[in-house]
């Protein structure tokens, strides 16, 4: 199957009708968010405007069928993903959500000192911050798989880090900042040959690449709908059926018991034991839109679309002086993001002038700080691409960097 032309796509997109600065959009800062495709936007209105009710609890119709929405888009998550049950997946409210649930309800009650939790040292802080605290609540320790010059794990830290001592691995499938894809599957099967669990950052990868969690054999993996083309505030955890069974809910309230008297009560059974209180029903629906509007693509077409625009990125980027590219070199070892820094220049200033130009990229550490450190700068520009971009989204971001290389040049 053929890939359908960038123009075709953006037309599925209300927001490229419009004009910044004169100019239609040249939006390359889909590592952030991505734009919403009008099945999406209908999905959402659709449901307020027919089937708005809270769920479970009510036997009206209204209540019935969004119940029946909320379940249904479930399932529709647990394909996307491969996983043998709906009851495997949670709606969160993203990512973040996600993973400081694994880290309350499994990693705090199960951890102790001399356990140590693995990470790379490309981890976004939302998969850093949530082990960062549990390892000053229960004593364990921190451990970190380091990179090589490409910005790949390096081999030999991917051998030693793991080790008798780990409980868990959390692990980005793709970074936010370099684009670099992980060896996830080899650093699992690592994890589990000492019976570590591992929970994998998937928030970068779901865009780009297939994601099959029964291949990847992960314990918990996490993702957010805003970065499928799905709308914000929704997102997915899965989990092992005999982990969410395992694990007392870290948020309680409405929703989420089936009884409660006045010295304790009984919680439902996973997922819906860790959905407390009014659900976002409009999201749920909505992200399985956007799942099925993603997976309406051929995934092979679309990964070959992707490596192709990302060499080019790489070619045309790499040939401007004074310019320094970071992440892997080879295009096909990499998803969707094309960090870069100008000399002389703070990337915010560069966002700033590339906004200009209705070019809009992101500038700042990408809440990655210790991955900056790392690197050796404090902020980089940061370039990422979606379904909709194409060559002429690069040439005018080479244009916009022409502009930048006036302003400051100091002749």
């Amino acid at each position: 199957m053929s890939f359908p032309s960038p123009e075709t796509i953006r037309a599925d997109f209300p927001i490229f009708r419009r004009e910044f600065h004169g100019r239609p959009l040249a939006y390359l800062d889909n590592a952030a968010t991505t734009q919403k495709p009008r099945a999406v936007i209908e999905a959402l209105v659709d449901f307020y405007e027919h089937h708005n009710a809270n769920t479970h609890s009510g036997v009206h119709t209204l209540s019935e069928e969004a119940t029946e929405l909320y379940e249904e888009a479930r399932g529709r998550a647990a394909r996307f993903l491969n996983a043998p049950s709906p009851r495997c997946i949670v709606f969160t409210s993203g990512t973040t959500a996600a993973i400081n649930l694994v880290a309350q309800s499994w990693a705090r009650p199960r951890l102790q000192p001399g356990d140590e939790i693995v990470l790379t040292a490309m981890e976004h802080h939302s998969n850093l911050l949530p082990w960062q605290q549990v390892a000053r609540e229960t004593g364990a320790s921190l451990r970190y798989l380091e990179l090589d010059g490409e910005g790949r794990l390096a081999t030999e830290h991917m051998e030693k880090a793991v080790t008798e001592a780990t409980r868990l691995l959390a692990v980005t499938h793709v970074s936010n900042v370099l684009g670099t894809i992980n060896p996830v599957e080899r650093l699992v099967r690592q994890a589990r040959a000492v019976g570590a669990l591992t929970i994998v950052d998937a928030a970068q990868s779901t865009p780009h690449l297939p994601v099959d969690v029964q291949a990847l054999d992960c314990d918990f993996l996490a993702f957010s709908g805003h970065k499928v083309y799905g709308p914000m505030g929704i997102g997915v955890l899965y989990g092992k059926s005999e982990h969410l069974d395992a694990m007392e809910p870290h948020a309680s309230g409405g929703g989420m018991v089936l009884r409660v008297e006045r010295d304790g009560a009984d919680w439902m059974e996973a997922p819906w034991r860790f959905e407390a209180g009014t659900p976002n029903v409009a999201g749920a629906v909505a992200l399985a839109a956007a799942l099925d509007y993603l997976q309406g693509f051929d995934g092979e077409a679309l990964r070959g679309q992707e490596i192709a625009l990302t060499g080019y990125a790489l070619e045309r980027l790499g040939e401007r002086s004074g310019l320094r590219l970071y992440g892997p070199s080879d295009p096909a070892q990499r998803a969707g993001a094309i960090p870069f820094s100008v000399e002389g220049v703070h990337p915010h200033d560069v966002a700033e002038i590339l906004d200009g130009q209705s070019v809009a990229v992101r500038g700042g550490h990408h809440c990655c700080q210790p991955l900056m450190a790392h690197l050796g700068v404090p902020a980089l520009v940061r370039a990422s691409l979606g379904l909709y971009n194409d060559t002429n989204d690069i040439d005018r971001l080479a244009e916009g960097l022409e502009r930048v290389a006036g302003i400051f040049r100091h002749d």
